[in-house]
């Protein structure tokens, strides 16, 4: 794919924004550069001078809001933590702002189902590299955590490990099926974090499996 010609910063802000609106208002596959020019309110070839094609402009905007929102959900789990917040508490808003808001709002639209499968099919590459990023992001969190004496993580654990483990954990939470209905993301999010970093059972007999005793 040819580079994509960007605006100005705030001008980035606002095509993305009437992109979104327009492949939520109309989903992906009927749509063509001339009408999403109209939506955008561009002529075409206004359109063509920054994308070469829809699946062009598509991609721009999947990867224009997953950096958003990764900057939104660190900024957001930052304040938390210097709010005096728990672990869970940070991590939860994070999570709950990196990724519950996209899913809150991709569920607006009539076409969530098609506009998530395009988005794998055609971004899989940015959404690969939108998640090394913010993974890492999430273990410096995680170390910062850990020398303000938030979080004592145990003695060998990787912290990029337990980032991705989070991670795929809260991606994992958007992808469920039966899908999580919207209002109760923030608290399966608090769940699953609470599970990972301070787990739910203990290995019988210091880690042996102890067979039951015959009748």
């Amino acid at each position: 794919m040819r580079r994509v010609n960007k605006p100005s910063p705030s001008g980035s802000e606002s095509l993305a924004e009437r992109l979104r609106q327009a492949f939520f208002d109309h989903g992906y596959e009927h749509l063509t550069m001339s009408g999403l020019a109209e939506l955008c309110g561009f002529s075409r070839r206004a359109l063509y001078h920054h994308f070469s094609s829809k699946e062009e402009a598509f991609r721009y905007w999947i990867d224009f809001y997953n950096h958003v929102s990764i900057a939104k959900g660190i900024g957001a789990g930052r304040k938390v933590l210097e709010d005096g917040g728990s672990a869970v508490d940070v991590l939860t808003e994070t999570m709950n702002v990196r990724y519950g808001d996209a899913r809150r709002r991709l569920a607006r639209s009539p076409h969530a189902l098609e506009i998530n499968d395009q988005a794998f099919r055609r971004c899989r590459d940015l959404i690969v590299a939108v998640a090394i990023d913010f993974q890492a992001q999430v273990a410096e969190l995680l170390a910062d955590m850990q020398a303000r004496r938030t979080i004592l993580v145990r003695p060998g654990t990787d912290l990029a490990t337990l980032a991705q483990t989070l991670c795929d954990g809260a991606r994992g939470t958007n992808q469920a099926v039966p899908p999580i209905p919207i209002d109760e993301l923030h608290t399966r999010y608090r769940s699953m974090i609470s599970a990972i970093l301070y787990g739910a059972a203990e290995k019988p007999g210091g880690g042996k499996v102890r067979r039951p005793a015959s009748p």
